[in-house]
């Protein structure tokens, strides 16, 4: 068998988010559930601009006892031409970051103590951004004080 090609990933957009209070719903028996919601951001890159809709997302956090972590994060931006996309995508973290104290506390933590990567789905109705419904995508997270940042990147 011929050699396979190499993925390659090509840069969609990065997303800048505020954070609203944490609703921590406490202790249930799939483990400690907790919700962020995502408030307001700009998501920029070479495929297209967009505002992330106020109540258009969360992160929707359960953390297991053995600091082992899952999420889904659902968000919807409006490109500045008008199209919406809506973005599910879920994370599973294996353990507590090493920076997840500090950054509880209030502290800006550097990203190589805290990120994440995380599994993106895009959708659309919108004719000229068809191509993301088809596509496989990728994330690498990082989180600061108030916000989070997300990288998005196509499987190619």
């Amino acid at each position: 068998m011929n050699a396979l090609p190499d993925p390659q990933l090509r840069h969609v957009y990065r997303l800048d988010a505020e954070l609203d209070a944490m609703v921590d719903l406490g202790d249930t028996p799939q483990g400690h559930r907790r919700i962020i919601p995502l408030t307001r951001g700009r998501a920029a890159g070479p495929y297209f601009d967009a505002e992330l809709l106020p109540a258009g997302g969360a992160d929707w956090q359960i953390v297991r006892a053995s600091g082992s972590s899952v999420a889904e994060i659902r968000y919807t931006l409006e490109t500045d031409g008008g199209a919406m996309v809506y973005v599910p995508s879920q994370r599973r973290t294996p353990r507590g970051p090493r920076g997840a104290c500090r950054l509880a506390a209030g502290e800006d933590v550097d990203p190589s103590e805290y990120t994440f990567r995380t599994l993106v789905t895009i959708e659309t109705a919108d004719p000229e951004l068809a191509w993301v419904n088809y596509g496989l995508f990728i994330a690498v997270g990082g989180r600061r004080p108030s916000g989070v940042s997300y990288d998005v990147y196509l499987v190619a």
